[in-house]
């Protein structure tokens, strides 16, 4: 359970560090990789609790 907090706290902040460097540098490379990482992030996220629902229901 705490690996994949910090897994998801680390996606997050990577992605935001991401557009920080998009809003810093104006190059579109660093907003495409931070669009990625989010997606991602949603992804493991909605993973997480799906498997937290579903343990409380079994």
């Amino acid at each position: 359970m705490l690996l994949f907090r910090w897994t998801i706290l680390l996606l997050l902040l990577s992605a935001v560090a991401c557009f920080v460097f998009y809003i810093g540098t104006g190059e579109l490379r660093y907003r495409l990789w931070g669009l990625k990482v989010l997606k991602w992030t949603l992804v493991a996220a909605f993973g997480f609790f799906s498997v937290l629902i579903l343990e409380r229901l079994a």
